[in-house]
């Protein structure tokens, strides 16, 4: 037995050993001082940092003192993170140099030289604006009907590229060759990163998952507000995609080495983007990545022999769809279509985990099937109760709870705590506490 053993190569073996648990934006670069960064780009994170914070404190800080309470320098020194995202391009070509993003416009699919290319090899503060600035002189104006009136629609949403692009920079593998490439071609635009997805993220759980390879720099992204939260990047380039009626982010020609990012910017379903207009800005925010995507499953009619109707119940508790006898209906009337209501195929197990691009994760959304009659089974109200009072029993120990603690609790994913919190709260347990993406629950206080 043990001869047939084969031992794990060691280049594979010391790759898994440094994936985990590392982060390469906090080591420090050794030789690198903080004269090797540039104050422009320092302070244009300040400015934003106040901004996001509301701290005026910061503005009086000295410049070390800045860097070293976002942690981008420490008392060991500069940290690459440091050198990411404010260093000189002198500094980079001796420590980092393929640390590099460059952007091209492309005016069609011809192989051959872009029409516009330009690089930038400088702290990541010092060019982020230049880039959406490049990518906004071509960024054209779709154009909508809602009734008398017509609104337009940019082709490329500017929070969705900054977020591809971000979660480029956060994530690509410093210690591989190769740079950031952003093409932008008539109607989509590119992002591609060396270094694959990071251990344990594949496109199925992209949504589920977060795995920060450089949690350094996507901590201080977080400070100024550059992004909402870490690990919520792509959510909302999902969320923002769909509320514009665009396709879906597409990942397809990722491999272990690149990850490939493509925006579509074409409207794709107008009757959509009229209904998410209407709707108002609360229910909006109260809609997870999940209802997004089962109206974008809705509207293109893909994918809803696998989607249970259980699984709209939160977007007809919203209001955004509702229940006939003939299926789904969204709240414009303009089409009603058949979703899944009784019996499951010998396939479904399989639809639900391949999730993307329109199916949502195998998780409590779906009712629990008996194997035998095919028909959904009396265990679901059970399991839901159960589910209630682990949940209730996590928040009374802690005093409070957020959904993502709660889906790590569960199992679950976010969208489903979500919606039982919302059943929680609605039964008058639980009190939601602050914004929707920062929120957390706490009992309701009661005279007994």
């Amino acid at each position: 037995m043990r001869d047939s053993l084969i031992l794990m190569p060691e280049d594979v073996r010391r790759a898994i050993y440094e994936e985990i648990d590392h982060d390469f934006s906090a080591e420090i670069c050794t030789g690198a001082a903080i004269h090797d960064l540039t104050l422009d780009a320092i302070e244009t994170f300040r400015k934003t940092w106040i901004e996001n914070s509301g701290n005026a404190r910061i503005a009086t800080l000295s410049t070390e003192q800045l860097l070293r309470d976002c942690n981008a320098v420490t008392d060991k020194g500069v940290t690459y993170a440091a050198l990411i995202l404010f260093g000189k391009r002198s500094a980079l070509l001796e420590y980092l140099p393929h640390a590099e993003i460059r952007f091209e416009y492309r005016s069609s699919e011809a192989a051959g030289p872009a029409a516009q290319r330009e690089d930038f090899l400088c702290g990541f503060f010092d060019s982020f604006d230049r880039i959406w600035d490049l990518i906004n002189l071509r960024n054209d104006h779709q154009h909508y009907q809602n009734g008398f009136f017509v609104h337009p629609v940019p082709t490329f949403n500017e929070k969705v590229v900054r977020e591809g692009i971000l979660n480029a920079v956060s994530h690509r593998d410093y210690k591989m060759g190769g740079n950031i490439f952003v093409r932008q071609y008539n109607n989509r635009i590119v992002i591609e990163n060396p270094g694959g997805f990071p251990r344990g993220i594949t496109i199925e759980n992209i949504l589920d998952r977060n795995s920060a390879r450089n949690a350094r720099i996507a901590n201080i992204f977080q400070l100024c507000g550059l992004v909402e939260r870490a690990g919520q990047g792509i959510n909302l380039i999902y969320e923002q995609s769909i509320k514009e009626a665009k396709p879906l982010p597409d990942f397809h020609g990722s491999d272990a080495w690149f990850v490939k990012l493509t925006l579509n910017g074409k409207v794709h379903h107008p009757k959509m983007l009229s209904m998410l207009k209407k709707l108002d800005e609360e229910k909006l925010k109260s809609m997870t990545t999940d209802d997004y995507i089962l109206l974008a499953a809705l509207f293109c009619g893909k994918g809803l022999d696998s989607i249970h109707v259980s699984r709209f119940d939160h977007l007809v508790e919203l209001g955004v769809v509702s229940h006939t006898e003939l299926g789904i209906r969204p709240i414009n009337g303009e089409i009603i279509l058949k979703v899944k209501d009784d019996t499951v195929s010998t396939n479904d197990t399989q639809a639900d985990t391949n999730r993307l691009p329109i199916d949502s994760p195998a998780d409590a959304n779906r009712l629990p099937i008996d194997s035998h009659a095919h028909k959904p089974c009396d265990c679901h109200a059970y399991e839901v109760i159960d589910r209630k009072k682990q949940i209730m029993s996590f928040i009374a120990d802690n005093g409070k709870a957020t959904s993502m603690q709660l889906a790590t609790l569960t199992g679950l994913t976010q969208g489903r705590v979500r919606a039982i919190l919302n059943e929680l709260a609605a039964g008058g347990m639980i009190v939601k506490v602050g914004d929707y993406r920062y929120a957390s629950y706490v009992l309701k206080k009661t005279d007994g």
